[in-house]
């Protein structure tokens, strides 16, 4: 089984500012330390690309998985909170609460939905590979989808 590396780099520009790229990826992303870590406000900060990374792998991870159950969904958006602490070894995340907001068009298929938003969780490679506590928080509404007219022939 082969592996599969992904290389990135993070450029200092100023301040506490600088730019990462990754491999084969046009436009690089401009980052700062957080304000509360004397960095700018309003820029991504390697925290924001930590829940991120969880939250862009959640989305990714459950639509293959619903792909390969045949599972139809209209909708999904995923939050995350990645929660910073101050530890006796320093700073690190203790928690990350992943809220998956999934619409599917029928009610009786809510149960289902619940089931795959949890083995998503379960499979999605970042959450697997952080040391940090990893929380489901998933929502799962029906919107009723209106049925097509069928001309008359």
């Amino acid at each position: 089984m082969p592996d599969y590396r992904y290389y990135t780099s993070a450029t200092w520009t100023e301040g506490r500012k600088g730019r990462v790229s990754g491999e084969g990826i046009a436009d690089p992303i401009r980052f700062s330390a957080p304000p509360e870590f004397m960095g700018d406000a309003g820029t991504w900060t390697p925290e924001h690309f930590f829940a991120a990374a969880i939250a862009s792998c959640f989305v990714t991870t459950f639509k293959a998985i619903a792909e390969f159950s045949k599972f139809e969904f209209l909708s999904l958006q995923v939050e995350v909170e990645a929660i910073l602490e101050k530890e006796q070894g320093g700073f690190n995340f203790t928690k990350v609460v992943v809220q998956p907001l999934l619409e599917i068009a029928a009610a009786s298929e809510q149960e289902r939905a619940l089931r795959l938003l949890e083995k998503a969780e379960r499979a999605c490679l970042i959450s697997r590979s952080v040391k940090s506590q990893i929380e489901l928080q998933p929502e799962v509404f029906v919107r009723a989808v209106e049925p097509t007219a069928v001309a008359n022939a």
